[in-house]
């Protein structure tokens, strides 16, 4: 097993890190600001000397070198059972066609780097495609949906755990975009509702199943989503079917949840998510993750809208990251009155970028660590 040795001590604190976050989420009273980010694109750990000299090589070894704050989840297999296996169709000098899990041909480039795949047709475009693909794939209640090392899960994440523990509810609209995509589920909103709301209560059932084999045996923190269907000019679906078809599901897992008393669930959605929000709560989704800042609005103006009904993950604007320590200390200085005041965990509005310099990304863990540390 690989061995790291943090670069930094970790922040001081008189909490345990799940005291922290349970605290922090329910604006309680807290010993320190809960010390997180979320990770970088590939191209860092390539470029930065820190992780190159250090051998840092993925998000998760980067979290255990900067020492941030334990947070961790149990997944479950929310979505496709089987994956379309993923195999190169064609190759040019630039770029590959590939088959991926999701049943998409993509065009990707060839040297890997990190960007958007250029989508050119998806296995499903039918309700007779959806047919075959539900019966093979989609099966609610699949064993191989629950960890099959649920006893030792029981035993690792036990209810004297220091560290706040999540459950995964997956995607009842991200996934389906990923699998139709954008272009797909724009068309299928009008042209095949009925297949449409099919697949969402296909993956509402899995989840609601996947629930029932593990919220009995864990004393879970919070939930967590991927909804990424939003786009910097808003919703990628209509709000008449966000609101009669999506929200009612959300509405029986949030059932779920709140019978074993988890009360904190955010979800993933990039974006500008504003004409989401409202079913969001509706739901009991009422956290907003990763949070990107130029997609939406500056994360305080939307805390201060809708108050302590809502919480934020996220939210440091990268662009303002980009132009160097000044920019960076004047943004978090914006937002040290919503670190205060709760409901609220700062750090970089996605993953972050190689466009902020090493230094730079150094100097904000060090700010960040003089203002909202003990």
């Amino acid at each position: 097993m690989k061995t790291i040795t943090p670069c930094r001590d970790a922040w001081k604190g008189t909490m345990t890190d799940r005291e922290r976050f349970n605290n922090q989420m329910h604006y309680k009273s807290i010993d320190r600001c809960f010390n997180m980010e979320f990770g970088w694109w590939s191209e860092n750990f390539e470029l930065w000397d820190i992780f190159k000299d250090n051998n840092i090589k993925s998000n998760e070894d980067g979290d255990i070198f900067f020492n941030f704050d334990k947070i961790h989840q149990v997944g479950l297999n929310n979505f496709m059972l089987p994956g379309f296996e993923h195999k190169v169709v064609e190759e040019t000098e630039t770029s590959k066609i590939v088959m991926n899990g999701d049943g998409l041909l993509a065009e990707v480039p060839k040297d890997g780097h990190d960007t958007i795949p250029h989508y050119i047709k998806a296995t499903i475009c039918t309700p007779d495609d959806w047919k075959k693909v539900k019966e093979e794939r989609f099966i609610v209640g699949d064993p191989r949906r629950i960890p099959n090392n649920l006893e030792e899960l029981k035993k690792i994440h036990s209810d004297d755990r220091d560290y706040p523990l999540g459950v995964s509810c997956g995607s009842l609209m991200g996934r389906i975009r990923d699998m139709l995509t954008f272009e797909g589920i724009a068309f299928a909103i009008y042209d095949y509702p009925e297949m449409l709301e099919d697949m969402v209560e296909t993956c509402c059932q899995i989840i609601e199943a996947n629930l029932d084999a593990v919220l009995p045996h864990f004393n879970f923190d919070f939930a967590s989503g991927w909804e990424d269907i939003c786009y910097k000019s808003g919703p990628i679906v209509t709000l008449d079917f966000f609101t009669n078809v999506v929200v009612p599901r959300y509405k029986r897992i949030g059932k779920k949840l709140k019978e074993h008393n988890i009360d904190f669930w955010y979800t993933d959605c990039d974006g500008d998510v504003r004409p989401l929000i409202p079913g969001f709560l509706e739901a009991g989704i009422n956290c907003l993750f990763p949070y990107e800042v130029n997609s939406c609005i500056f994360a305080g103006d939307l805390l201060d809208e809708y108050g302590k009904d809502l919480r934020i993950m996220g939210g440091v604007d990268k662009l303002e990251m980009i132009k160097g320590k000044d920019a960076i200390k004047a943004y978090l200085e914006r937002l040290a009155p919503y670190v205060e005041r709760g409901g609220y965990i700062p750090f970089c509005d996605h993953r972050c970028p190689p466009d902020v310099k090493e230094e730079d990304y150094i100097y904000y863990l060090d700010l960040k660590e003089e203002m909202f540390g003990m």
